[in-house]
């Protein structure tokens, strides 16, 4: 069996920005099953970002809004306190593939857009409820809040989570995003980080031909 993993955390902002990118690769290998795991970039974070450090994130999004053209907005990163845990986000994305598998990529990119384009605080509950919730409709799946914020405070969404940020440490993962091709129980490294969709198709490509007759 062939599939692709795709190793990423909703609040990474090269992962925001390789979205279109991925999707126009799915779209071309639509038979292709994909598998999320969710890397943590930061998860379980406890303290406020100070000034300098909300400088130094600043300066890095505008790096990835001028090499992606995806829009950035400030608001949710520079509000008194803000605690750039990343864990919730994670587990809100890890909650839509335990009730529909289908639609955890919509749920991921939906997430992205809320904190980086619409500036919505994704590192709470109420906001990530009603992110997935609407962006699980729109794939045809019909859950309440009250049911998605069930699944999402369950034991079993938390260690699901857990055991995403565990995988990736096994993988050797360390950057996001990362996409792997799964051929034969073996990982074949598409690419660690952003690049076009051409260049993923290319190297997909020539994994394929490694192994064809």
């Amino acid at each position: 069996m062939v599939k692709l993993i795709y190793i990423a955390d909703p609040m990474c902002s090269w992962c925001y920005g390789f979205g279109p990118e991925l999707d126009t690769l799915l779209h071309g290998v639509e038979d292709m099953p994909l598998d999320i795991v969710l890397g943590g970039l930061r998860p379980y974070a406890s303290e406020a970002l100070d000034p300098a450090k909300k400088a130094g994130i600043l300066s890095h999004w505008k790096i990835v809004a001028e090499a992606t053209g995806l829009p950035f907005v400030d608001t949710a990163l520079v509000k008194d306190g803000f605690v750039y845990n990343t864990e919730p986000a994670c587990r809100a994305v890890a909650s839509a593939r335990l009730f529909a598998p289908q639609s955890t990529l919509s749920v991921l990119h939906a997430i992205q857009k809320g904190f980086y384009a619409d500036g919505r605080d994704t590192t709470q509950t109420d906001v990530l409820v009603s992110i997935a919730v609407d962006a699980m409709k729109s794939t045809g799946v019909e859950i309440d809040d009250t049911a998605f914020a069930q699944i999402y405070s369950s034991e079993e969404a938390i260690m699901a989570t857990h055991a995403d940020f565990v995988q990736t440490q096994r993988w050797g993962v360390t950057g996001f995003p990362t996409l792997v091709l799964e051929r034969a129980g073996e990982l074949h490294l598409v690419t660690s980080g952003f690049v076009r969709t051409e260049k993923l198709v290319e190297r997909l490509q020539a994994m394929v031909d490694e192994v064809t007759p």
